[in-house]
């Protein structure tokens, strides 16, 4: 399964968690992707888009 958004490409992050002692350790943060059917050139398609696109508006929904 793909983690990142077909519209935007937004993908995972990789950082540092950061303790109060200054100890490190890699951690993830992802994206919140949805699958939705939506309206595409004319056509439905199943895509995954993360939830700001949603919200913005750049993907139609299928009814």
């Amino acid at each position: 399964m793909s983690l990142a958004c077909d519209h935007c490409g937004k993908k995972p992050l990789v950082g540092n968690s950061v303790s109060h002692a200054n100890n490190k350790r890699k951690r993830r943060t992802f994206p919140n992707i949805q699958t939705v059917r939506a309206v595409l050139n004319g056509s439905v398609r199943r895509i995954r888009v993360c939830t700001r696109c949603l919200r913005s508006g750049f993907i139609t929904k299928a009814a």
